[in-house]
């Protein structure tokens, strides 16, 4: 009664039967099914607040459409990427600091969120649920058929891809119609290639993409002579086909393709490795970033009631069935059972040696992916960078204004 009548007090909002709703938007259509649950059992076991859930196809378009209306839920279920940056920036989103469930999430999530901040800012705004990994699929009983091993640097992975070919098996399956699939490679390349601030490193002036990128576009030309013929004819569902099939050893995709590339062999027997872009294996890191978070919006008048809502989502029987639905990799600092197709990666997402998405500080309009696809096509290393430096400065000169005024202000002080 007293948790009701402080609710109540500072403005809840209330259904029909008395309840403080809560209202929890997601960005991912195809974590309905878990979210309806999740939701179903906690209504079944709170008697003061109603959870209700939205998992719109487009969300991001519509929670954008809903802030400039000042209609703001409570709770927003979004990415780590440069949406969550603007969100901060636009001052659209709580600080949750104050949250004691924040000392469950591993530090290496916690610390990709505060990286992703134009400047630095006070606070801390978002709470990790879960992340995804990327790297390199492939067809575990075909790799002990042979006896290849998991290769550890550079070097033995073209030596692998070599061998592969040799035994007249594709190595790689691309499916580079889809323009976002190249960012995957690129990504898991770019963990170990480049700094994890070089997108800040380059809005304060210190560096050119030129510089920091010119490792990562020469392997991702190297990376095409082991795909198919034509791999811009093809697609994302034809590449998961075809790795399903037996077509190729490996695919250089996330974890997230798991349950695509399944549903068309079910009892395909699937691991993972970290892409080996460096010279030894310490050089070694995941690519991992925040796939979900959870953020209370500045405009919430139920904090107490959000934070209980988050309370549940984080209990543990809560994140194992959104990994189980998802093949996800949680965020919290707690022992989970992790789908086997992630096995190759358990070491580094236990130890928290990973490093997020490059492309999750890439400004949508700059359209990368798409350069990257055009890149691979007419395969000018240099043409292709410096027109990333110079769109860089386009869509991003907001923010480099914003950096440099940061920059003036700490130097003042």
């Amino acid at each position: 009664m007293m948790t009701s009548m402080i609710f109540t007090a500072c403005g809840a909002r209330e259904s029909e039967d008395g309840k403080i709703e809560i209202e929890l938007v997601q960005y991912k259509p195809e974590a309905v099914e878990v979210f309806q649950q999740l939701e179903e059992e906690f209504n079944s076991t709170h008697d003061d607040i109603r959870l209700k859930i939205d998992s719109p196809n487009d969300a991001m378009t519509i929670l954008k459409t809903r802030f400039i209306r000042e209609d703001y839920p409570d709770i927003i279920g979004i990415g780590g990427d440069i949406n969550y940056s603007y969100f901060i920036d636009a001052e659209i989103l709580s600080d949750v600091s104050d949250y004691e469930g924040l000392n469950q999430i591993k530090p290496a999530y916690l610390e990709i969120l505060e990286g992703l901040e134009f400047v630095p800012t006070e606070g801390t705004y978002g709470i990790p649920y879960v992340a995804n990994a990327a790297g390199i699929l492939y067809n575990r009983d075909m790799f002990e058929e042979h006896g290849w091993e998991i290769p550890e640097t550079w070097d033995e992975f073209i030596k692998l891809c070599d061998d592969i070919e040799k035994e007249g098996i594709q190595p790689l399956y691309f499916g580079f119609k889809d323009t976002w699939t190249c960012l995957a490679p690129w990504n898991a390349l770019a963990v170990e290639l480049a700094d994890a601030d070089v997108c800040k490193q380059v809005n304060r002036g210190e560096t050119t993409f030129t510089q920091e990128y010119d490792g990562v576009a020469e392997k991702m030309l190297e990376l095409l002579d082991y795909g198919q013929d034509g791999p811009f004819a093809y697609g994302y569902n034809d590449a998961c086909t075809a790795f399903a099939n037996g077509e190729s050893a490996m695919y250089t995709i996330g974890s997230y393709a798991v349950p695509q590339i399944k549903s068309v062999n079910p009892d395909m027997n699937i691991d993972s490795f970290v892409m080996p872009a460096g010279d030894t294996k310490e050089d070694n890191t995941l690519n991992s970033g925040v796939d979900l978070q959870f953020c209370v919006t500045k405009d919430c008048k139920n904090k107490e009631a959000a934070y209980e809502v988050i309370d549940f989502l984080l209990e543990h029987d809560s994140v194992q069935a959104y990994l189980d639905n998802q093949n996800a990799v949680p965020c919290k600092d707690e022992e989970f059972k992790l789908a086997s197709e992630v096995d190759g990666m358990a070491e580094y997402i236990t130890e928290g040696k990973m490093s997020d998405y490059q492309d999750h500080y890439y400004p949508s309009e700059m359209a990368v992916d798409a350069q990257i696809q055009t890149f691979l096509i007419e395969k000018d290393v240099d043409a292709f960078l410096a027109k990333f430096d110079k769109d860089w400065l386009r869509y991003n000169r907001d923010i480099i204004r914003m950096v440099e005024e940061y920059e003036a202000g700490q130097g003042k002080n």
